[in-house]
């Protein structure tokens, strides 16, 4: 007679030294790294006329360089004059030439002098929307009544709806996957579990509906921000003819695929498992009927892997993956972590599942995924290692931007979700040191309650009344539930598991909100190098004089006059400051004192206070003024009429 007595499944203390090992991997993945061009996001390199300048005559046209290929729209480029006209043909120029990237637009002719403002709107090659402006002047600077949108590209409300709409269709993704994973690698019998096949099929829709919902918003999404955009068909058309738009449908028709697939999961297949739902392990002879079962396992295993892969193809070909450094080798490791990253979070989900729903779970199944998780956490150690050392190249960018500090918090979460599967894999190992009598004897137990649960539900008449009927037809209902419930908890083994997947389910689903934000975060190595920092210098700014007139009003006697500022040449570094009061009659106001503070707000930087030197009546000065960094800086004046009598008046300029 075989014996059948479970094996002990405890790890070993090399198989802890590995994965000890992949944990210190992820870890620090990101930080062995070497720096290199790369970037993901667009982002925009050099103007011709630069940012800030003054040129003596009207340029014939305006151009914009970019760090990789961008997708412009109409009315993408456009210039405005001092009052808010359009100044341009509105003719986007390609003259893109090579690794140059550059666009433009011809400018009208006989401009006058003043203040022009240049404000762009494009789709960066990995799908998220980028948008900027600048300003020159022609002859000298002038007034500007031209007011930009505050919001960004891809905010507001339709921001906020793709935002939750990529959310869930990560979150679809990985229960259709990873549902289905589990089913066929390491629970067969759970085909025909009806709470698996709820799972795989709401990940299914989840993630039907999301795809829908970001073609709809992709249009407003990257262009106007309107939500009324989504039913603007002719943009709709458009998005169709883009790389996000192909990727979005491509989508769509894989899930119909997968549709198909999960049909015959749950039909054929479950109904052969439930025919054969244990296999021998040493079986002497083949039949037809494990031969077909075998086949079908086979079949769905490989099909469904290539449609699970298409799927992850279809972020892979539109996003971060697709543009930057190495995008042949980036797109299918990004297949390869979206798939590992399914058959773990997904996987999770379906045994968290299985442990509150199903009413029985085989210790081999939970020990067949334990084998699964851990060959996804060695898969996702490898491609994130490569992913980070792509996306941030530089411990400046690992710890200096937004991307970096989201990838230390994500790599966190995961060390967390480690932690919680090593509590796991204890609890499976001491379920599998039960011995086969206890599990016999355990299961005997259950078929006698359900017996005599059975034969009590018999023994009840079922009374005419339809109301009594009902009532008692619920009251069996909650008795079955809690019965079951019994059995469920009697376990101490299951419970404890089921409480640390719990944890790990509730940590991986902070884990998905982290990765989807930072998948829409502009990645370390393209800050970097759009801020001046880890690349070459930053070329010089141009001189740009500051010349403002404050009017001011202390509340006193006298108390009222203008202030006007002079900061000279205008750029970081070293300036001459001066300042002159004078009254409503254009006389020096002789203030007994007057103080200038500059402040970034942008930076956090500031006030810098400067007290300047009174010269004569109503005329101030100072040098050695230093603006540390180029920006829009807020310039605070302080002058005071009498003892008592004090105001303060700011406005903000852009200097460097």
């Amino acid at each position: 007679m075989k014996d059948t007595t479970a094996p002990r499944f405890g790890p070993s203390a090399a198989s802890t030294a590995v994965r000890a090992l992949l944990v210190v991997l992820a870890l620090v993945g990101a930080l062995f790294v070497s720096a290199g061009p790369a970037a993901a996001h667009a982002a925009l390199t050099d103007s011709n006329p630069k940012d800030g300048a003054v040129v003596a005559t009207a340029p014939e046209n305006i151009t914009l360089n970019f760090s990789e290929q961008i997708q412009l729209g109409e009315d993408a480029i456009r210039v405005l004059d001092p009052a808010g006209k359009r100044a341009d043909t509105g003719e986007v120029l390609d003259l893109c030439n090579g690794n140059l990237v550059q666009y433009g637009v011809a400018l009208h002719k006989g401009l006058p002098d003043g203040t022009y403002t240049v404000a762009w709107q494009a789709v960066s090659a990995d799908s998220h929307p980028i948008s900027g402006a600048l300003t020159f002047s022609i002859g000298a600077p002038s007034e500007s009544s031209v007011v930009l949108p505050s919001q960004e590209a891809g905010g507001g409300i339709v921001g906020v709806l793709y935002g939750i709409a990529r959310y869930a269709a990560y979150a679809g993704f990985i229960l259709l996957v990873g549902g289905a994973a589990f089913v066929l690698a390491c629970w067969r019998r759970g085909a025909s579990e009806r709470p698996m096949q709820r799972l795989v099929v709401r990940g299914w829709l989840l993630l039907t509906a999301a795809t829908l919902l970001m073609l709809l918003l992709r249009a407003p999404y990257t262009g106007s921000g309107e939500l009324s955009g989504i039913f603007d068909l002719a943009a709709l058309k458009a998005v169709l003819t883009t790389k996000t738009g192909a990727a979005l449908v491509s989508r769509l028709l894989l899930l119909g695929a997968a549709a198909l697939f999960v049909a015959v999961l749950f039909g054929a297949y479950a109904k052969k498992v439930a025919a054969h739902p244990e296999e021998p392990e040493e079986p002497e002879e083949e039949d037809d009927e494990d031969s077909s079962r075998k086949d079908l396992t086979f079949g769905l295993a490989l099909g469904g892997g290539v449609v699970a892969a298409g799927i992850a193809a279809t972020w892979a070909m539109s996003e971060h993956a697709s543009t930057g450094l190495q995008p042949g080798l980036a797109m299918p490791v990004d297949v390869l972590h979206m798939l590992a990253v399914a058959a773990w979070l997904g996987g999770l989900a379906a045994l968290l599942t299985a442990l509150y729903r199903s009413p029985s779970l085989e210790r081999t199944a939970v020990r067949n995924f334990s084998r699964l998780a851990f060959g996804s956490v060695v898969v996702l150690a490898a491609t994130g290692l490569y992913q980070s050392w792509r996306q941030v190249g530089s411990w400046d960018a690992l710890f200096g931007t937004a991307y970096g500090k989201l990838l230390l918090a994500k790599i966190a979460l995961v060390a967390v979700m480690v932690a919680a599967a090593w509590f796991s894999r204890r609890w499976i190992g001491r379920m599998a040191e039960r011995t086969a009598p206890e599990a016999e004897a355990e299961n005997a137990l259950a078929q006698r309650e359900e017996r005599a649960a059975q034969e009590a539900e018999a023994e009840v008449t079922v009374p005419d009344d339809p109301e009594r009927a009902a009532q008692l037809a619920r009251q069996r209902a909650a008795m079955n539930t809690v019965r079951a419930k019994r059995v469920r908890d009697a376990d101490p083994e299951r419970t404890g598991l089921r409480r640390s997947v719990l944890l790990e389910a509730g940590v991986a689903v902070v884990l998905l909100a982290v990765t989807t934000v930072l998948t829409g975060t502009e990645p370390g190595r393209t800050e970097l190098k759009e801020a001046g920092r880890g690349t070459a210098a930053a070329p010089a700014v141009a001189d740009r004089p500051v010349d403002l007139t404050l009017p001011f009003d202390t509340g006193g006697a006298n108390g009222k006059g203008t202030v006007r500022l002079q900061v000279t040449p205008g750029r970081t570094g070293s300036n001459a400051l001066h300042v002159w009061a004078n009254s409503p009659d254009n006389k020096p106001v002789d203030a007994p004192e007057l103080k200038v503070a500059f402040t970034n707000e942008d930076k956090q930087i500031g006030p810098l206070p400067v007290v300047p030197d009174k010269l004569a009546a109503g005329h101030w000065s100072a040098n050695g003024v230093q603006i540390p960094i180029a920006g829009s800086w807020k310039i605070d004046v302080t002058i005071r009429t009498s003892d008592i009598d004090q105001v303060t008046v700011s406005q903000n300029v852009k200097i460097g």
